[in-house]
């Protein structure tokens, strides 16, 4: 599992590099572009759909901000949220990069056949489900188990 991570990311950040973004960069502009019609998120929600910290979201979306890809804004009601939008640049590029990962993806599944890749699919969403349980403290963790037996 870990080698074909490493594959997988390899070939995935040489996609990136070629549209001069990153991993991180991509998820927040894919992130707020899923955010159909206004292609706009609080920065809360996109740290929870990110799986970053507030922290951590922050530095990404200040270089995304720098490049012109993102806008920031503050709700007009409420000084402490935060609002990310994607620019028109930034959808852009978040399209070209999209086309060019999913390509990409498509290439690196070419030596599977239908049926394999829909069983891929599902383990990877067992897996998934399992990485996400063990998360969880352990009594949770135990509860969880227990409502699947």
């Amino acid at each position: 599992m870990h080698r074909s991570f490493l594959l997988y990311r390899s070939r995935i950040n040489g996609v990136f590099e070629q549209f001069g973004t990153n991993e991180a960069g991509f998820d927040v502009l894919a992130c707020l572009r899923r955010a159909e019609p206004e292609f706009r998120r609080t920065a809360g929600e996109l740290a929870k759909q990110t799986l970053v910290t507030t922290g951590g979201l922050t530095l990404r979306v200040n270089r995304l901000e720098e490049a012109g890809l993102v806008l920031r804004e503050r709700d007009p009601e409420d000084a402490r949220v935060v609002y990310v939008t994607l620019s028109d640049a930034g959808r852009d590029l978040v399209d070209r990069v999209a086309d060019a990962h999913f390509a990409e993806l498509t290439r690196m599944l070419v030596g599977l056949d239908v049926d394999q890749k829909d069983r891929l699919a599902g383990l990877l969403a067992v897996l998934e489900g399992s990485l996400r349980m063990a998360e969880l403290p352990v009594d949770e963790g135990e509860a969880a188990v227990d409502r699947t037996a």
